[in-house]
């Protein structure tokens, strides 16, 4: 989404770093302060400018506790301002995440921050490369699940793990994702169970690691220290703990609680990045997904859903897209929707609603909207909630309009039936 982030000190606009997406060049100082001074214009003169846009861009502002400014400009994809502000919390959080929020606050020497500021601009840049990420958490405030029918088995590792550990934070992650996690994990925010996530995903793997974090909502300006153990290949045990145990204390516990789950840990690197056991299968005609469940701040995603050939005839089961554009499009469906149509959870209708039209102005709707869909040259896509589940299916092209919703339906029920999966 994002082809410009800029961060400044917000007294002053002195510019701490310029991260871009793509190969763009970097931003001339006097267009970087122009745009700080059209935002300083506007607040001393009692005016709150948030986004503006322009031909084909949407740029943008957020301060942060009065000392630190973010700006966004980034290609105007027609979404609601909110995922672009959304976009600018999680890069603030994700820097309070790793420097702590006293560092970002009580700014007494810029070239010192600009030194610690470093070790955040790692997960700034995934932030930033959303069409490549494999998470959609950033996108949903959702946290990424891998759904498993092991999850009460790991559940009493997890939590043995981290009663070894002293510490009611324990995690499974595969890859980024969570299978399973401790019941104060789960009391965590939103906010910084995502960014653990996007942590866990953009770090680089090695065996283990002893990391210093802030939880930006729990504990900003009191460290905390992360440990992370890799169990097998992408799959890692992580505790959030003190100063005790030490890393080579826990290691050696890690074989004592895990080893009698060594084959479901080895099948959960194979359920990567599929996310869903090969046991639930889907139509044919299912290109992707994106299960929400607004009530648990859990979602699941896939757009790995399909075998490429049918077994002993080589013939492909529907015209496929690239993972990538699949993600793209699930986005990009997910954004139109989501905050226009499903603006609440209440749901006494299903009333479908042809998204056929890009320039449909589906906001002015005043009746909850239960099912919508879209149909372009290349693929389909349907909508619907309930309660408390939103579900986002992609489809072929090839899958007959009239279909989408009875197959959409049927999907929710294969995904949801089986309650061990933590969804």
């Amino acid at each position: 989404m994002a082809a410009y982030l800029l961060c400044l000190t917000e007294e002053g606009g002195v510019p701490i770093f310029t991260k871009t997406k793509g190969d763009l060049k970097l931003l001339p100082f006097p267009v970087i302060g122009s745009m700080n001074g059209v935002h300083m214009f506007a607040s001393n003169h009692g005016v709150s400018l948030v986004t503006t846009t322009t031909e084909d861009s949407k740029v943008a502002w957020k301060v942060f506790h009065d000392s630190i400014k973010l700006i966004l400009v980034s290609h105007d994809d027609q979404a609601n301002d909110k995922y672009y502000l959304q976009c600018l919390d999680l890069l603030f959080n994700g820097m309070v995440l790793l420097c702590g929020l006293e560092e970002l606050t009580k700014i007494r020497n810029v070239e010192r921050l600009k030194k610690e500021i470093k070790v955040s601009l790692p997960l700034a840049e995934t932030l930033l490369e959303q069409a490549d990420l494999p998470l959609i958490c950033d996108l949903t405030g959702c946290v990424d699940m891998v759904a498993t029918s092991e999850s009460a088995t790991l559940q009493n590792c997890i939590d043995a793990f981290a009663e070894s550990a002293e510490s009611p934070y324990g995690c499974l992650f595969v890859y980024g994702k969570v299978v399973v996690a401790t019941k104060k994990w789960w009391n965590l925010t939103s906010m910084e169970q995502i960014l653990l996530s996007l942590l866990i995903h953009t770090l680089p793997k090695c065996s283990c690691r002893d990391l210093v974090v802030y939880l930006p909502d729990t504990s900003p300006k009191v460290p905390h220290r992360l440990l992370m153990f890799q169990l097998v290949q992408g799959v890692e045990a992580c505790v959030i703990c003190g100063p005790k145990p030490s890393l080579a204390e826990l290691q050696r516990d890690v074989s004592r609680f895990w080893r009698t789950v060594f084959e479901p840990l080895k099948t959960l690197t194979w359920s990567h990045p599929r996310n869903f056991p090969t046991s639930i299968v889907l139509d044919k005609n299912i290109l992707g997904f994106l299960l929400v469940n607004s009530e648990s701040k859990r979602c699941l995603y896939s757009v790995h859903i399909q075998q490429e050939a049918e077994p002993n005839t080589g013939r492909r089961h529907c015209k496929t897209l690239p993972p990538k554009q699949c993600r793209e499009i699930l986005r990009s469906f997910y954004k139109s929707v989501c905050g226009t149509l499903f603006t609440t959870l209440s749901s006494p209708k299903i009333i479908p609603a042809s998204a056929q039209d890009q320039d449909h102005q589906i906001s002015s709707l005043n009746h909850a909207t239960h099912g919508t869909y879209l149909v372009s040259p290349t693929h389909k896509c349907y909508a619907l909630k309930n309660k408390t589940i939103q579900l986002y299916v992609l489809f072929s092209s090839s899958i007959p309009t009239y279909a989408m919703r009875s197959v959409s339906n049927k999907t929710l029920g294969a995904l949801t039936k089986d309650k061990t999966m933590q969804l």
